[in-house]
């Protein structure tokens, strides 16, 4: 991947209805140029699963499944609000929209829930699946982007972990995830699309936000 390194980058949920949503659908449209995946955040569609498993009591399983769709749905919007944006479900569409210079937006459910060792309750939400996905892809780059004030977390490496956790900034199984891996992760600010005006520079990154 050296010489076209891969970045995936989780769109969280609560960036629908921000105008910073459009900037930065814009800016990987434009910049992305075959090497960024972007990963949706369940948004409204994951919150509909939480009520109606509330009202149901249908089992994790089955919520997990729904949540995957939801994500699903929330791609296809992305994807509907930025025509330079492609979908991709699988490891071989997603290399040909690389080799076809695209901006992808990953739609999930199809690849893991073909894959039965991916735990399946709310403790693996859209974060803790795009480092699954960054794995899965041998990615450079994982970044998350959150619509939460990031300032406050200034400790150590492991007070990080633990303070993000604890405040539900990622959800819970997301730092055994990225545990061992060779990819850099972060966590940005919506606002902080303004890094990549000029397109994407691990520079700026290690200016702006630390690594996890």
């Amino acid at each position: 991947m050296q010489n076209n390194p891969l970045w995936v980058i989780k769109l969280g949920g609560s960036l629908l209805g921000s105008a910073a949503l459009p900037h930065w659908l814009s800016l990987l449209a434009k910049h992305g140029n075959g090497k960024v995946v972007i990963v949706p955040g369940g948004s409204v569609f994951a919150d509909a699963v939480r009520q109606a498993q509330n009202l149901t009591g249908v089992s994790d399983g089955l919520a997990h499944e729904l949540a995957l769709l939801g994500m699903d749905q929330f791609g296809l919007l992305l994807a509907g609000m930025q025509p330079g944006l492609v979908t991709a479900a699988n490891e071989l569409e997603i290399a040909e929209r690389g080799w076809q210079h695209q901006t992808v937006v990953w739609l999930p459910s199809q690849m893991v829930l073909a894959d039965d060792t991916v735990e399946q309750s709310w403790r693996v939400t859209s974060d803790s699946l795009s480092a699954w996905l960054a794995n899965k892809l041998a990615a450079d780059q994982l970044l998350l982007i959150k619509s939460v004030d990031l300032s406050p977390y200034q400790q150590s490496r492991a007070e990080l972990a633990r303070a993000m956790l604890d405040d539900g900034v990622v959800d819970a199984h997301f730092f055994d995830c990225i545990a061992g891996q060779n990819y850099q992760t972060r966590v940005l600010n919506k606002q902080d699309y303004i890094l990549f005006e000029q397109g994407l520079s691990v520079k700026c990154l290690q200016e702006k936000a630390r690594l996890l």
